[in-house]
């Protein structure tokens, strides 16, 4: 099976990294287009920081610079084609129904967990994903 388009979720989370790694090894391997995407999950976030509107748009601008990290690395390490994506919601919900209809990636590759900070970033966002993508996923441990 070969790939044209791998979409892979990101965090700061080791398996995070290792997924986002695994996708880069692929797209360049495939020559495939790579799209990065990483959600800011509001329900993380407490009362006094959600009414605090510099605080979305430093986590928002902090979010894009790691993306922008991540397209970086994947262009040094060969991937020809790199997009990014930064949202917030729910990471699911938004990867599933709006992000892969939008994209048409062939492949989604995900970490298991996340970070502490965003507790539920992958965890169980994992197994939904893999329950509801309708193409091919791969979740990193």
């Amino acid at each position: 099976m070969t790939f044209n388009k791998i979409m892979v979720g990101v965090d700061e989370s080791p398996d995070a990294l290792k997924a986002f790694r695994y996708a880069i090894q692929v797209a360049r391997h495939e020559m495939a287009e790579l799209i990065i995407v990483s959600i800011l999950e509001e329900k993380n976030i407490n009362v006094y920081q959600s009414l605090d509107r510099n605080y979305w748009q430093k986590e928002m601008t902090e979010l894009k610079e790691r993306c922008e990290g991540y397209k970086r690395e994947a262009l040094e390490y060969g991937v020809i084609d790199v997009r990014t994506i930064v949202n917030k919601g729910n990471p699911g919900e938004l990867i599933i129904n709006k992000f892969i209809p939008l994209n048409n990636p062939d492949l989604l590759v995900i970490g298991a967990k996340s970070t502490s900070r965003i507790k539920n970033f992958f965890g169980s966002q994992a197994a939904y994903m893999a329950r509801y993508a309708k193409i091919s996923t791969i979740i990193i441990r």
